[in-house]
């Protein structure tokens, strides 16, 4: 059985290293070619984890940080003794930089290709773009590439990424104007140290910027615009507990019994977690409800404080949100995926918070005045060289605007889109109403943010248990698991 893959990151990476450990016909049937299709230079790495800034590290904890799906110890051990060297004093957890995460995804991917070629499955890689995919003669899809050449596959994933990030005030093309940060080794080449720096966005990019800013003594103004004004909330201390009750195979035995799934019903699993460790519910909803409208440096203190909090609500939330999550978002009601999406800034700020050692620099900036959270976002413009910020506490203006909103969960990169719409012309998946690319066909398979699977973006740990599932289905003939 001959797979394509499409798309050289992270996805691809997990599925390879699933599908290298698999036992028996893993591929579902015996031995057959794996061909990677990715245009981009940094293959494995993706656009998040190419060479940049030592100051630019990973968001998440170790054991949430492993391409290899259930096993939470896979990147620490990879890590070794280097774990010390980059060690959080408050996580009390390694956060390396994310290039360093890059070389782990490198040798992961690696190791999975010598392992599948010794079981008869040699691995290729095609530095092409897939632009179509469709079903001509003889019974396999055919995928061409940008430069014309044609491979016919058994079964096809799709492992694009996520989507392109939005230019909201129609900024792109004017001198002063980042549209995407990353890499930040070149944003910060284009800001000079009298710039006043107006950062769009308050979630995790824009924590990046602050951070790459002030690791390299930036000393002029910067201010993030949002329309919420939220920050992410900051990670605590990991415990070491997993999840019994919130998990995919309980919502999935909800599911078949009711045949539908609530948000109702998340919740109350959500209550026998914290139940079991003695933990009220209704306290943990009360702090997510205030977080609106509680002043965000503020709540930021507070947070920094409670790095050490034994309570594991929000640890539940972090983790369930991203592991189990892209498994019950298609499965609930609509009016409650409805819900979630009107409290997206929230939802987004508690299952993505930032890293301590980030929190800490922020809060430095903030309480010496170089840093200011400005919500109410109305407009920007250009004028004169430089950029008239509007919002509803008033007018200010900005040399250099470094645009930090990311793509929607749901949207679909604009690289992939002639790939998309071939698909669905084609008949192989339909576009969901409700976000994400939908198989139609068994030998379609998607993993991570393209599956539509949530609505908040793919971690690594959510992006390894699409990929430990879409292996199981690759080897099992039958109907296509999109994750």
């Amino acid at each position: 059985m001959d797979i394509a893959i499409v798309g050289g990151g992270a996805a691809a990476v997990g599925l390879l290293d699933a599908l290298a450990g698999t036992e028996g016909d893993a591929a579902g049937g015996g031995t057959g070619t794996i061909t990677v299709f990715e245009p981009s230079p940094h293959l494995w790495r993706g656009r998040p984890y190419g060479p940049d800034l030592d100051a630019v590290l990973v968001n998440t904890p170790p054991a949430l940080m492993s391409v290899r799906g259930g096993d939470f110890g896979h990147f620490a051990a990879w890590l070794g003794e280097r774990g010390a060297e980059h060690m959080d004093p408050l996580l009390g957890q390694p956060l390396v930089p994310r290039a360093l995460y890059g070389e782990y995804l490198v040798h992961t991917a690696e190791k999975a290709v010598a392992a599948l070629g010794e079981q008869g499955r040699p691995v290729r890689v095609v530095a092409a773009r897939v632009t179509d995919i469709a079903v001509r003669s003889g019974p396999r899809p055919v995928l061409r590439t940008d430069d014309g050449q044609e491979y016919p596959a058994d079964r096809v994933a799709l492992c694009v990424g996520g989507g392109t990030s939005p230019d909201p005030y129609g900024l792109a093309g004017h001198a002063g104007f980042t549209a995407d940060p990353y890499p930040l080794a070149g944003t910060l080449d284009r800001i000079a140290a009298g710039d006043d720096v107006a950062v769009v966005g308050s979630g995790l990019t824009a924590v990046d910027v602050v951070v790459a800013l002030a690791a390299h003594g930036y000393p002029g103004r910067i201010t993030l615009l949002s329309r919420s004004g939220v920050l992410p909330y900051v990670w605590q201390r990991p415990n070491g507990r997993r999840p019994n009750h919130v998990t995919v195979e309980r919502v999935a035995a909800l599911h078949r019994a009711r045949g539908q799934l609530a948000l109702d019903d998340l919740v109350g699993l959500l209550r026998m977690e914290l139940a079991d460790t003695g933990e009220n519910f209704d306290d943990l909803a009360a702090q997510l409800r205030d977080t609106r409208t509680d002043d965000p440096v503020q709540r930021l203190r507070r947070q920094l404080a409670a790095v050490d909090d034994p309570r594991v609500g929000r640890r539940v939330v972090q983790e369930t949100a991203h592991s189990v999550g892209p498994y019950a978002w298609h499965l609930l009601r609509e009016s409650d995926r409805a819900w979630l999406r009107r409290h997206l800034r929230t939802v987004t700020s508690v299952a993505s918070p930032m890293v301590p050692v980030n929190a800490s620099v922020l809060m430095r900036l903030l309480d010496s005045g170089q840093l200011a959270v400005s919500s109410g976002i109305e407009a920007i413009e250009p004028v004169n060289g430089r950029f008239r910020v509007h919002t509803a506490e008033g007018r200010h203006t900005a040399h250099v605007v470094v645009n930090a909103v990311n793509a929607s969960a749901e949207a679909i990169p604009d690289a992939a889109r002639p790939l998309v719409r071939s698909l669905t012309a084609n008949g192989l998946a339909t576009l969901h109403p409700s976000g994400g690319l939908l198989p139609a066909d068994p030998r379609v398979h998607v993993v991570g943010d393209l599956s539509g699977g949530s609505f908040i973006t793919s971690s690594i740990a959510g992006v390894a248990t699409q990929a430990t599932r879409t292996a199981a289905a690759l080897r099992t003939p039958g109907p296509s698991t999109a994750g």
